[in-house]
């Protein structure tokens, strides 16, 4: 048996929590925790009780997804962090091959590819990631856009005590600013080959809802840490 995997789920009135939720507890790499944080829903929260014997159900006052996350993380027991949001899903061997991938590689940090999906799972854009040859070739997309789908990454728990949590001020890409911060400090994300989780596009959606703000606050994240990546880089 590998080392315990800690899959986290925030979750926040999303009709979609329960694929989400069945695509964490169906994975064929068996030692998993699922740990679902409920960032104070008012709706779709009975789609959590028919697995409430398979998962660790925390709820919270609402305070946004990087709250949410690092809930999670403190108390994940796992040796490994994987994060799920509620509208979306992985491949049942998800885990499985990304954790094998990270051992043989003595890897950190990874992530995958993924495909763009709609309401109905349904593929719109298969492979919709950007794909890379070797690790520069990463820190370089990074001085153009955000390359890693935080849904794709697993991470060493132990990253998280050293570098940080996730940072609840960019409330729309604390992601964003995670991977930033981890790549300037000479974390090495390796990227698989693979599409290993579903990726959905609705109506709710928040990179739908939120462009605006969004956009301010990418500003303020790449105009600190591109010029340090260039640096690290060089």
């Amino acid at each position: 048996m590998g080392p315990k995997v800690s899959i986290i789920i925030p979750f926040y009135n999303c009709t979609y929590v329960d694929q989400a939720i069945q695509s964490a507890v169906n994975q064929t790499y068996k030692n998993i925790e699922v740990i679902v944080v409920d960032d104070g829903s008012t709706i779709f929260t009975e789609k959590v009780i028919p697995f409430q014997e398979k998962v660790h159900y925390i709820r919270k006052e609402n305070g946004g997804t990087a709250t949410a996350l690092n809930t999670g993380i403190h108390a994940a027991t796992g040796e490994y962090i994987a994060w799920l949001s509620s509208d979306d899903y992985f491949l049942p061997e998800k885990i499985a091959k990304q954790m094998s991938f990270m051992l043989n590689n003595h890897a950190e940090a990874s992530f995958t590819n993924y495909d763009y999906i709609n309401e109905k799972n349904e593929v719109l854009i298969p492979w919709c990631g950007q794909r890379f040859s070797n690790l520069n070739e990463v820190y370089k997309a990074f001085l153009n856009y955000n390359v890693i789908n935080g849904c794709t990454v697993i991470v060493k728990k132990n990253i998280f005590e050293k570098m940080g949590y996730f940072n609840p001020y960019y409330r729309y890409t604390h992601d964003y600013e995670m991977w930033f911060r981890l790549l300037v400090s000479g974390c090495k994300f390796h990227y698989l080959d693979e599409v290993l989780t579903k990726f959905r596009t609705h109506e709710e959606a928040g990179t739908r809802k939120y462009q605006p703000e969004m956009k301010k606050e990418m500003e303020i994240i790449e105009n600190h840490y591109r010029p340090l990546l260039s640096q690290f880089i060089k």
